[in-house]
């Protein structure tokens, strides 16, 4: 059977439908383009924002219209708090999607719809799912942890995710070694609230899972796909400092750069904590590139609360900054907050920030003009190819080279829209 697969959101998302991707190649199903017809649609939800709903909808209704006598089934954070508004003959939430063969089967067997949707807040158990190869990925991901316990205000993750469970160390070890051992030379450790992984196991952190993964034979890279300030603890910057194997770069989520915004989104830090850790984190390498998200137009974010951020964005000079206006989420306290801010005034708040991420990562990449530095080699589907170094810089090259390969670049220039370019460097 030919099985189209549509994943949206965020990092373990893309994972998860990885997973799957490969449980149903391995049990005879054909992967196949979403928009080529297929006998089954398999599509992974975003429920971040209400936005992110209505896109989800969107391509449900899509892969009818590809195909209306197909199997559709929905999974993932929209179906787990949307499951009665879903038309589809199998809706999972965010458990048992490791069970999505035995689920199609049963479905096809007896035609009768299936749902399977729990209440995440009671479970405590990690979904173990491993990968040992990417379809057109150079770099892999490894999820290691699930769930939040931070409740912020703007937030339905935790509800949508559950409470913080971890994989066990053993079976991330093993899943890196095997990918490793698969000649990926990159991998990223993704997870709901990555910086929390060990909360729920018995006297292990992040910091003693990045000891060992570094430790593995033939490593080159390992890169934590986003991390909160108050995290990134001395233990761990202190291996980063030892250890070139971690990523100079780490992308950390500001969200506003007013105490006062911080305050009624339930962030568990203030400004000067978190510039303090930033100055911590350069101290120890003056390459690390550090980036973040920004919430622009939260409830009572008036003019002075938005200059503030402007003032601190300034004095942090993040290389990038992924900026969103405030979108509310029904059953969120801040959905309910008063003093909603007007769309109009969001827009150009973020154009304002947009513009300033742009002048920053144009400074910091042109910093690099005449340097070397290595990285990882990726072709892409148009042919071009581009090196990816420890502090994320993309650079565009020019010259001929094979795929996942560990390659020394000389950046040359650097455009007006960030575009970087550089040369290969031969031993």
């Amino acid at each position: 059977m030919r099985v189209g697969i549509y994943s949206l959101g965020c990092k373990v998302n893309i994972y998860e439908s990885e997973y799957v991707e490969r449980l149903l190649k391995n049990n005879g199903f054909t992967i196949v383009s979403f928009d080529s017809e297929a006998d089954i649609y398999i599509i992974n939800t975003c429920s971040v924002t209400n936005e992110a709903d209505r896109k989800s909808r969107q391509i449900i209704s899509r892969a009818r219209k590809n195909n209306s006598n197909a199997v559709i089934v929905v999974m993932g954070c929209y179906s787990q708090v949307k499951s009665n508004d879903i038309n589809a003959d199998i809706v999972i939430g965010n458990k048992d999607k490791s069970k999505i063969v035995d689920l199609i089967n049963e479905y096809v067997d007896k035609k009768n719809k299936i749902k399977r949707v729990y209440n995440l807040r009671d479970i405590n158990e990690f979904e173990s799912m491993e990968i040992d190869s990417f379809d057109n990925h150079t770099r892999a991901f490894v999820k290691i942890q699930d769930g939040c316990n931070a409740f912020c205000s703007y937030c339905i993750i935790p509800y949508t995710r559950g409470p913080i469970r971890s994989k066990k160390p053993d079976d991330v070890i093993r899943e890196v070694t095997n990918l490793v051992n698969n000649g990926y030379k990159e991998i990223i450790l993704t997870g709901i609230h990555t910086g929390k992984y060990g909360l729920d196991l018995d006297n292990y952190s992040l910091y003693d899972l990045l000891k060992e993964i570094i430790k593995i034979d033939g490593i080159y890279r390992v890169r934590l796909s986003s991390i909160e300030i108050n995290e990134l603890n001395d233990d761990i910057l202190n291996l980063v400092k030892s250890s070139s194997i971690i990523a100079r770069h780490f992308h950390i989520p500001l969200q506003s750069g007013s105490d006062k915004i911080l305050k009624l989104m339930n962030r568990k830090y203030d400004l000067d904590y978190f510039l303090d850790r930033i100055n911590k984190i350069r101290s120890i390498d003056k390459d690390i590139s550090i980036t973040t998200d920004l919430i622009v137009g939260f409830p009572s974010e008036d003019d002075n609360d938005f200059n503030d951020t402007i003032n601190f964005l300034n004095r942090i000079k993040f290389t990038k900054i992924h900026t969103f206006p405030y979108s509310k989420r029904d059953n969120t306290k801040a959905s309910v907050m008063p003093n909603q801010v007007n769309g109009d005034i969001k827009k150009k708040r973020v154009k304002k920030v947009i513009e300033l991420s742009n002048y920053y990562e144009n400074i910091f990449y042109n910093k690099y003009i005449g340097s070397v530095l290595d990285g990882v080699s990726e072709i892409r589907d148009d042919g071009s190819s581009v090196v990816h170094t420890s502090n994320f810089i993309p650079v565009i090259i020019k010259d001929n080279i094979d795929n996942n390969d560990i390659v020394k670049v000389r950046i040359l220039d650097v455009t007006s829209d960030n575009k970087v370019y550089g040369s290969l460097v031969k031993e």
